[in-house]
């Protein structure tokens, strides 16, 4: 049994276990130094952070726990750094308040609009990442009534867009989708949909696309480089189709159903999967019918 002077530095190397109950009382340091008192030798240590399951957890503490079960290998302290100061807020560099701009904007464009102050202090010129534009008629999000906290909501959005690069994969996006069912419960359609988006912008990101649009009766693509065969071919596939060269934009029908109304939703999301598996696989095949 002890307090919580067990932190201040106690070292007893053959120590291998560690419990702490009631362990969301705690703060973000105190648990990470209270851990490293085991395994402090060749014996292999176990720390076991327990909390009352008959009251809800706090955001704050729910953060907490859940970084240290993240972070458990060596080396691992300045990672759970990071995180208390994100969770705490960085506050003003030159006084004593907290969580100053960095509650509004959160951490990561808190250090972005850092970088490029000083960057512009230094007469710097900083060229800003082309984004891809993706916009269809799909009923994409998080809603309020899903997570509640729009910090919450903030955070898993951060996540999606972090996963959503041309390196993205589909088991991040599954990863993203069961934490946010093992803490708030079945999802809902639109964070359904936005999972499938997401994954819809991990393949355009890899297909060098910048824009990709429903415009009224079309749908933009761009950039398309294409030869006169391939647009030939392309447009035998979808009929209609138009190819500015000078803008290397292809414009295609916007697809209907049955009813001749609008794709929307998933429908929608499928049928732009299947449309770069075609256009771009015909690109790919001219380029090595010519090589």
């Amino acid at each position: 049994m002890s307090t919580t002077i067990i932190e201040t530095g106690i070292d007893i190397p053959n120590a291998n276990t560690l419990i702490v109950d009631r362990a969301e009382n705690f703060g973000l340091s105190q648990l990470h130094q209270i851990r490293g008192r085991v395994g402090r030798s060749r014996e292999r240590a176990y720390a076991y952070f327990f909390f009352d399951p008959s009251k809800p957890l706090t955001e704050t503490a729910h953060d907490r726990l859940a970084t240290i079960a993240q972070n458990n290998e060596l080396g691992s302290g300045m990672q759970v750094a990071m995180k208390d100061l994100e969770i705490r807020g960085a506050g003003n560099l030159l006084g004593g308040e907290q969580s100053g701009h960095i509650a509004g904007v959160g951490f990561d464009l808190y250090l972005r609009m850092i970088g490029e102050a000083v960057a512009e202090f230094r007469g710097e010129k900083q060229e800003a990442p082309a984004e891809l534009k993706l916009d269809l008629p799909v009923d994409a999000h998080i809603p309020n009534t899903y997570v509640d906290s729009e910090r919450l909501r903030l955070e898993a959005y951060h996540k999606l867009s972090a996963a959503s690069g041309e390196k993205g994969t589909r088991e991040q996006l599954d990863a993203i989708l069961a934490e946010l069912e093992d803490r708030y419960g079945s999802a809902p359609t639109p964070v359904l949909n936005l999972i499938e988006v997401t994954q819809l912008r991990q393949q355009a990101n890899r297909l060098g696309l910048k824009d990709f649009n429903v415009l009224g009766l079309q749908v933009k693509l761009q950039p398309v480089s294409l030869t006169e065969s391939q647009q030939v071919r392309i447009a035998s596939l979808y009929p209609g189709t138009k190819y500015l060269q000078n803008a290397q934009t292809l414009l295609i029908s916007a697809p209907r159903d049955e009813n001749f109304e609008p794709l929307r939703d998933t429908a929608i999301i499928q049928w732009s999967l299947a449309l770069f598996a075609r256009v771009f696989s015909n690109i790919e095949s001219s380029a090595n019918d010519q090589a």
